[in-house]
């Protein structure tokens, strides 16, 4: 009941993510890096992998497309964490204005724990929240 409850929040965090890569990409093509090429494509493609992400998460026909969303949006947020680190270092070097380290430091301790939420709620791992079996 839990995982189902997180998989839906994860799922409406993810469709939100990827209704804004869409309708208002300006702000995530300011803070992707410059070794990233096509920054107009990359952020729809993003927005796109977001929202597929979110509806298999939810779906409730197929473990395996659940699964297998999961994996997705885990490797979605392991790809994206490079912008996510330089969105920082422009606030820190002055070149971007806007939130604060009480934003930035949080969203770094946060990504590894999306990307294990993404993993635990599409039923790919039950890491560390398994009950270990004991020899008798």
């Amino acid at each position: 009941m839990i995982r189902a409850g997180i998989r839906w929040l994860l799922a409406l965090f993810y469709a939100v993510a990827g209704y804004f890569h869409l309708a208002a990409p300006d702000g995530f093509m300011l803070i992707m890096p410059a070794m990233v090429p096509a920054h107009e494509e990359v952020v729809w493609l993003t927005g796109i992998a977001e929202l597929l992400g979110a509806v298999g998460l939810v779906q409730p026909v197929s473990v395996r497309l659940r699964q297998a969303a999961g994996i997705g949006l885990a490797l979605y947020a392991l790809c994206v964490w490079p912008a996510n680190i330089n969105h920082m270092m422009m606030y820190l070097d002055g070149t971007l204005s806007g939130p604060s380290m009480a934003y930035h430091a949080p969203r770094m301790v946060a990504q590894p724990i999306i990307i294990w939420l993404a993993l635990w709620s599409g039923g790919v791992t039950d890491w560390p929240l398994r009950r270990r079996e004991h020899p008798s």
